[in-house]
């Protein structure tokens, strides 16, 4: 299993990023709400924890860059504990073993109650949103209620792997921090610096990461599984196998099939949402909209209890006609 990002102490996704912040930070004109922008495992949400330990007094130790801190610290620990009173983390919650579709309104409503509360140990509270892109609509709104009436002492970091998805009001109250794609040499240098894989197994997984250090670091892990290489081939390569295709749909029945088939359904998701990020334009918009549609494919084809496979050969279709028309 990856790690988690508020347990990752040595990624520095962007120096700048982490001297703009720091620089606001010195001069006492710290924005109370950050956009951290980027392709998902860029990074961003791993740049959040940093700063709010920073934020939440944790010692630097320079060592492990601008934003630095170490493990040991007081401050850290309880972060990576989940314990810190005055750090409140928005994400998708897991029940009964599956992780929900989106983050809830409940949840967003935790935030008003959070920053009504004056720090209890540090200067800041803080709340880390990740990601933004899984609000649903009443949760956004509830958010941007927050962005409205900023916290005193309060800071809010919104990680977002597509910002132009988000409510223009959300953005334009926020400050702008934008993580670019790593080029590959420094992601195979990444890869094999942290993980000891041969050159070549790190030039691989920088290749098959598109840009993400947090992808490349779970390929070459092998914790990024035949399922997720699968998906991206279908979305990102030619047209799909028909023999291959039945042969998955295959594997859909039976005791493990439900879970089968949930597990490509959402790395096939992940798969167009990244195209959907990474293409930008009409082409992008296209993505976008087939990501939105899929989204809510899994639900529905539960509540109408439909066929998995044909499932499965629709969603491949779509995927299919976006092809065409790009």
């Amino acid at each position: 299993m990856s790690e988690h990002p508020r347990d990752r102490f040595d990624l520095i996704a962007d120096l700048k990023a982490e001297e703009a912040f720091l620089d606001a930070l010195d001069r006492g004109r710290l924005h109370h709400a950050w956009l951290l922008c980027g392709v998902e495992g860029s990074g961003k949400a791993s740049f959040a924890y940093r700063a709010a330990r920073r934020l939440l007094g944790a010692a630097p130790d320079l060592s492990r860059g601008p934003l630095g801190a170490a493990p040991h610290d007081p401050v850290s620990r309880l972060v990576s504990a989940q314990s810190h009173p005055d750090l409140l983390v928005l994400e998708r919650l897991v029940e009964g073993g599956k992780q929900k579709k989106s983050i809830s309104v409940e949840q967003a409503r935790d935030l008003p109650e959070f920053f009504a509360k004056s720090p209890s140990q540090a200067r800041h509270r803080v709340a880390i949103i990740d990601a933004a892109d899984d609000l649903n609509v009443n949760a956004a709104n509830a958010l941007l209620k927050i962005l409205e009436e900023p916290p005193e002492s309060g800071v809010l970091f919104l990680v977002t792997h597509a910002p132009g998805r988000l409510l223009a009001t959300i953005r334009s109250r926020c400050r702008r921090l934008s993580f670019p794609v790593w080029p590959e040499h420094r992601l195979a240098e990444l890869v094999q610096r942290r993980t000891g894989v041969s050159p070549s197994e790190a030039d691989e997984a920088a290749r098959m990461a598109g840009g993400s250090p947090g992808a490349a670091l779970d390929l070459a892990s092998g914790a990024m599984s035949e399922t997720d290489r699968l998906a991206r081939s279908w979305v990102e390569g030619g047209a799909v196998d028909r023999a291959e295709q039945l042969d998955v749909a295959d594997g859909f029945r039976g005791a493990e099939g439900q879970a089968r088939f949930d597990a490509l359904m959402d790395r096939l998701i992940a798969a167009v949402k990244r195209r959907a990020v990474e293409t930008g334009g009409r082409e992008g918009a296209l993505w976008a909209e087939l990501w939105g549609r899929l989204s809510e494919l899994p639900d529905r084809a539960a509540g109408l209890n439909m066929d998995k496979g044909d499932v499965l050969a629709g969603a491949l279709a779509d995927i299919a006609r976006v092809k065409a028309s790009v």
